[in-house]
């Protein structure tokens, strides 16, 4: 019996995505919860598992189509008794929807019940009620890589950056890379686990695959079966200005719809404050140099999360929602902290959930993981959602301050600026310190001029002053 399944809803009302690649061909045997192809919401990419465990008759998209939610993706060959019906599957992503208060996305199952499908976006559905094993990943000869890291994924916009992260061993985990890059290395015979052993712990892009297949004399990339030949270049006449026009898709294409949404909703203020933060860079080192603490890396912007954190309890104007349609302003008794990052894919925020409750080291690994997650471009779309104040550390980029958009819904959002050694004013005398700039955006429909002064002040003297922190 062929039965066709359809683009599921990927959650937060996203109405269509691009699939990036097939993982399977048609007259392919697959099982359930098999990752059939990856696919690019507005959000995040997304493993496709099978909702039926049979043989794939047709692909009705290629690789780069757009297709709408609702519409027929792949059709199989199953046995009618044993695979879900379009009934099941509706029901079942009905159940999953409604399971936002779970974190992790999990859609349980009763124990002794029979595999269900893996909704994507929700994990899977084991038969017991345990959490679902992460995927298996490929290991060279079990061996232990030792990469060095490079700066965080921060090749976009100047204003929306994660700061670098120390050098971490990784254990047989796939290398970092998207799902071009891998279907570009296929192409070309490449070993991805070859290629990191050499660039270090970062994002693997197309020219490092590229640089590594011709030392080694891989043959050219043959076209992807999906893709038509590239037309032979033509020279441009004698004063012809050249142009390249991509397609505006994917994330790049809903930051803008949320960036102009925002500014043409939320009236922005931006208010600048430059602080002293030497003490606080002090703290820092210390707590570097504590063999305790070598599992957590602690950097400037941990310490700035976390008095954004305690300084939000004082001023929770800041981090409050404004409702249109309900009339009312929504204040907020925790912090969902959204933590901006530039990636290879385009602007994304990801969020770390109750953010007010954590310490200090709490913070540090919370951001650790948000890094890793964003580097590797595993962000879930249930890990953008939401969110009632954010960061932006543009001081990665050597920037002191700008004037950040709110993300859509939030009420502030800081950016943070270089460190920098400069002379000031301390103590009555001239003398070196290290100086940062902080700019803070907020909606003025909900934020009095004020009260967005009292919380840049109240930040800036927590880090002024870091032992402030035993008062709040």
């Amino acid at each position: 019996m062929i039965s066709e399944f359809r683009l599921p809803d990927l959650g937060e009302g996203l109405t269509e995505a691009e699939v990036v690649q097939w993982l399977v061909q048609p007259g392919d045997t697959v099982t359930l919860n098999q990752t059939l192809a990856e696919v690019e919401t507005a959000k995040a990419v997304v493993e496709l598992p099978s909702p039926y465990a049979g043989t794939v008759a047709s692909l009705h998209a290629g690789a780069g189509e757009t297709v709408a939610v609702g519409a027929p993706l792949i059709a199989f060959d199953v046995d009618g008794e044993d695979s879900p019906s379009g009934d099941d599957l509706a029901a079942a992503a009905g159940a999953a929807s409604a399971a936002d208060d779970r974190a992790d996305g999990e859609v349980k199952a009763d124990a002794g019940e029979k595999a269900q499908p893996n909704l994507v976006g929700y994990g899977a559905a084991p038969s017991s009620g345990a959490r679902p094993a992460r995927r298996a990943r490929r290991s060279v000869a079990a061996a232990t890589i030792d990469v060095t890291t490079e700066a965080a994924v921060n090749a976009a916009a100047p204003h929306d950056a994660l700061p670098p992260a120390a050098a971490e061993p990784i254990v047989g985990e796939r290398p970092r890379s998207t799902p071009p890059v891998r279907a570009h290395a296929k192409r070309r015979g490449v070993d991805l686990v070859l290629v990191a052993a050499e660039v270090g712990d970062r994002v693997i892009t197309r020219a490092d695959v590229d640089a590594y297949a011709d030392r080694i004399g891989a043959a050219p990339a043959a076209p992807a079966p999906d893709e038509a030949p590239a037309p032979a270049s033509v020279p441009q006449p004698r004063g012809e200005r050249a142009q390249t026009r991509t397609p505006i898709k994917g994330v790049r294409k809903h930051t803008a719809q949320a960036m102009v949404r925002s500014a043409f909703t939320a009236p922005h203020v931006t208010t600048f404050h430059t602080v002293d933060v030497t003490a606080t860079m002090e703290l820092i080192e210390q707590l570097r140099a504590d063999r305790s603490l070598t599992e957590h890396r602690i950097g400037p912007l941990v310490v700035v999360a976390r008095a954004v954190c305690l300084a939000l309890g004082r001023n929770p104007s800041l981090n409050a929602t404004w409702d249109e349609d309900a009339g009312e302003i929504v204040e907020n008794h925790f912090v969902d902290l959204g933590i901006a990052a530039a990636t290879e894919r385009g602007l994304i925020v990801p969020i770390i959930r109750d953010a007010e409750r954590l310490s200090l080291t709490g913070m540090a690994d919370a951001l650790g993981e948000l890094t890793q997650t964003a580097r590797s471009g595993k962000t879930s779309p249930a890990e953008l959602a939401g969110g009632t104040f954010s960061i932006t550390n543009i001081g990665v980029f050597g920037i002191d301050a700008g004037t950040p958009i709110l993300p859509p819904g939030q009420s502030g959002i800081l950016a943070v600026g270089a460190v920098r050694r400069q002379p000031w004013e301390y103590k009555g005398e001239i003398a070196l310190r290290q100086l940062m700039t902080l700019s803070v955006s907020f909606d003025h429909r909900l934020v009095d001029g004020a009260e967005g002064a009292r919380f840049l002040k109240d930040v800036a003297d927590l880090l002024e002053q870091p032992g402030r922190a035993m008062l709040f």
